[in-house]
């Protein structure tokens, strides 16, 4: 499998579509079924966090526009993972998704730039 070594920036725009969790529901005041998170995005490289998108309240649509960048050396992959921020104990895991260096230097052609999910 290649690796990747160099400048990683990635810019989180907005995340749509999250599903509520199994805690906000059951500790929910509105009406069954449907309850907004408290959502935010963390960026790793190979398990190893590089960034965190602020938390934003009570929406299942949030929009960031945050950029975060790191050195990587041999990385494999890149995950995004969405958290729905808990007042107690650990925060409420919610979506993610992997993307491997190796597709993403492929797609683009250049190596230069990747858009997508």
């Amino acid at each position: 499998a290649m690796k990747f070594s160099g400048y990683l920036k990635v810019r989180i725009g907005e995340a749509v579509g999250l599903q509520p969790t199994r805690w906000s529901l059951r500790h929910s005041l509105f009406r069954k079924g449907y309850q907004l998170l408290d959502p935010y995005v963390t960026v790793s490289v190979d398990q190893v966090r590089v960034g965190q998108t602020s938390t934003k309240q009570k929406t299942n649509k949030p929009t960031y526009n945050e950029e975060f960048s790191a050195t990587v050396t041999e990385g494999h992959q890149l995950e995004l993972s969405v958290f729905h921020d808990t007042p107690i104990g650990y925060d409420d895991f919610v979506a993610n998704c992997t993307l491997h260096f190796q597709d993403l230097l492929r797609s683009t052609g250049t190596g230069d730039s990747f858009e997508g999910w």
